[in-house]
């Protein structure tokens, strides 16, 4: 027989036994879900992770204290964290990086302010950021409305604000050009609001739109301690001299920070890209978990169909026997039984991997991504299920084309 006529025949095996066979396809379908499924979840979410950090663009990193990025754990242990970057240390070295770049300085106040306007306000889970006059162009916010602060506003402090897509749409209707000029208060704070910021979405974890800036001495007067860290981060004018930017800025922070030359870097730098790197290659084990979780249904799915594939050699041992009787060789019936198997596999899979880049693709409904279908992870998980199928098969089909032809005929 051909292998159309194989195909054909097992899908009516499938029919006639359809409860039997979907409980087993079902064992293979949810293997495969579980593997394409958590494998899709994962590239969706760094998928997002790098369109959020791709805003920022390829020529920015950022300094911060030794210890307190997602670096900080070498082989198991905790490294020994770095001072704070304080307000006079990131301001000396703003002032002292000639390179051709802007340097932004920020200061994360309050992640839990209340912003008010008369009788109106938002909920107690606002951002509230301290700036100076590069933070927006570094962080790729654009405004809706109004204007930046100044170098003088940032560095001498003042009471204006600049306020997210969020808050114009709580407080003021969705209209960024009424907010401007208005007054709002953060807590104790009475705030102009000088301008309104375009809608930017989440970004790890983050809603870039729920957040207020006020100007960076405003911020350290009225949060800022002894031991507040200072956000810095560097956009190089060119995308091609980050690597220089970067030694040229840890030469500079050593100097800020009165290292001598035999003492460590008590600082790190973080790149965009070498942050994603860091992140890939940290999900490996979340990948091999999948991997693990998917074969493991699997070996249960393929014991459940090789099953199912004896009871049906010893069902149809008189249809084998019949088959013998009017010229099938041993090869005919091995294909037809192996054929089956691998149907019965691939329908299960195919069921797997529909269901798993649904499954997956929620993270990118979530994280308000884009749609992803693993094209990688779908012929692998297709691979997969041949192989199960032909595992599986192999044994009753090797065991029916053993069978006697008269011992057969005479089977009851």
């Amino acid at each position: 027989m051909s292998l159309r006529e194989n195909i054909t025949l097992a899908l009516r095996t499938v029919r006639s036994n359809w409860l039997r066979a979907i409980l087993t396809l079902m064992i293979i379908a949810f293997g495969i879900m579980a593997l394409v499924g958590i494998l899709t979840a994962i590239d969706v979410g760094i998928n997002s992770l790098s369109d959020n950090l791709s805003n920022l663009g390829a020529n920015t990193f950022d300094i911060e204290p030794r210890g307190e990025g997602v670096r900080g754990h070498r082989g198991g242990r905790r490294e020994k964290i770095g001072e704070p970057i304080s307000y006079d240390q990131a301001l000396a070295f703003k002032e002292a990086y000639d390179f051709p770049a802007r340097v932004s300085v920020s200061l994360p106040c309050s992640g839990t302010a209340t912003i008010k306007r008369a009788d109106e306000k938002t909920n107690p889970n606002v951002g509230l950021f301290g700036i100076d006059e590069n933070y927006l162009e570094s962080k790729g916010f654009e405004l809706a409305a109004g204007r930046n602060f100044t170098y003088l506003e940032s560095i001498r402090g003042g009471f204006i604000a600049i306020i997210g897509s969020e808050i114009v749409d709580e407080l003021f209707k969705g209209q960024p050009e009424k907010a401007v000029g208005q007054y709002v208060h953060a807590g104790n704070i009475k705030l102009k609001v000088v301008g309104a910021m375009q809608s930017k979405g989440s970004s790890m974890g983050g809603n870039e739109d729920r957040r207020v800036l006020i100007p960076l001495q405003t911020g350290k007067r009225y949060y800022g301690s002894s031991r507040t860290n200072y956000n810095l981060m560097i956009a190089v004018n060119d995308a091609n001299q980050i690597d220089i930017g970067t030694d040229y800025a840890t030469a500079v922070f050593r100097n800020v920070r009165g290292l001598e030359a035999a003492q460590d870097n008590d600082f790190e730098i973080t790149k965009s890209d070498s942050l994603i790197g860091l992140i890939r290659e940290n999900t490996t084990y979340f990948r091999w978990a999948a991997v693990g979780i998917g074969l493991i249904t699997l070996i249960g799915a393929a014991i459940g169909l090789m099953n199912i594939m004896l009871v049906s050699v010893t069902e149809r041992t008189r249809e084998i026997g019949i088959s013998k009787a009017i010229g099938a060789k041993r090869s005919n019936i091995l294909t037809q039984f192996l054929t089956e198997a691998v149907t019965i596999s691939l329908i299960g899979g195919l069921i797997g991997i529909f269901l798993g880049v649904l499954a997956g693709n929620v993270v990118a409904i979530i994280a308000s991504g884009s749609f992803l279908f693993p094209w990688a992870w779908v012929i692998i998980a297709i691979v997969t299920c041949t192989g199960v199928g032909l595992l599986s098969g192999l044994y009753p089909a090797m065991k029916a084309s053993r069978l006697d032809p008269i011992e057969s005929l005479r089977y009851e």
